[in-house]
């Protein structure tokens, strides 16, 4: 945890400190791209345009920039081709149990864009339509 800002300090000389600090200590030696080029902009939101090619090159999934009411129901539609190439069903399990406490835990969570209308799945459900589906 970072120290609280001190009394009297201006809070973008505090910042400065910590940064000249965690630069000394080599905290940001060898980070990912380092020394390379930021991406131009293109008039738009630098920010966007980043993550936007980020996708695209995929590196980063689509679903991620999702809000989980709209991520998780398309992850449930391409479950049974995801399961599908699974080999056992222990690991069948731990994939529908991950998914199942990642909808509760959206549903536990304030809602962030469309309502979330996903339930969990029943595991021994999808893991007999698995088991079906290998026959």
């Amino acid at each position: 945890m970072t120290d609280r800002k001190p009394a009297g300090a201006s809070f973008g000389s505090w910042v400065d400190r910590q940064i000249a600090a965690a630069e000394a200590r080599g905290d940001f030696a060898d980070l990912p791209g380092a020394g390379k080029p930021l991406p131009p902009p293109t008039g738009r939101d630098a920010a966007t345009d980043w993550a936007l090619r980020r996708a695209r090159e995929g590196a980063v999934e689509a679903g991620a920039f999702l809000p989980p009411s709209l991520a998780l129901p398309r992850e449930i539609q391409d479950l049974p081709a995801k399961l599908a190439k699974v080999r056992t069903e222990a690991k069948v399990r731990e994939i529908v149990t991950d998914l199942d406490e990642r909808i509760r835990e959206a549903h536990r969570r304030p809602q962030d864009g469309p309502p979330l209308r996903a339930m969990p799945l029943d595991v021994e459900e999808t893991v007999e339509s698995w088991r079906s589906g290998r026959s």
